[in-house]
């Protein structure tokens, strides 16, 4: 699967989120993001109760530099299918679903301490 095009091309905080996107490195952007450690990426994810595996090809690209995924479902905690935690455990990729909000804190405290986080991020207003 190919990458997508990153909107950012390194790993920065989430500077804010909300009304429907995400601030960061002086940037917006208007809907969900990928926060990899190759960049910050557009995704194409909306609604965190339909998540399927499809959705996380290109966290699996950045599979062997990510520790622990976060991911924000929107306003509230919304638990990925079994087969989007098998597929992401069998690539060696733990979990962390939780709002978006939370998420986005967490991400920004866990790359300040330099570890292997990713964030998978569905935008909230």
């Amino acid at each position: 699967m190919m990458q997508p095009t990153a909107r950012y091309p390194y790993q920065v905080p989430v500077d804010a989120y909300g009304n429907g996107g995400f601030r960061f490195a002086e940037m917006s952007h208007r809907g969900p993001i990928l926060c990899l450690p190759s960049g910050i990426h557009a995704w194409h994810v909306t609604d965190g109760g339909a998540l399927s595996v499809a959705d996380f090809a290109p966290v699996m690209t950045d599979a062997g530099a990510i520790g622990l995924l976060l991911i924000g479902t929107g306003p509230t905690l919304i638990m990925p299918s079994p087969d989007v935690r098998a597929a992401l455990a069998e690539a060696g990729i733990a979990i962390e679903p939780m709002s978006t909000g939370s998420a986005a804190r967490t991400y920004n405290i866990m790359l300040g301490e330099r570890r292997p986080v990713a964030a998978a991020l569905i935008a909230v207003d």
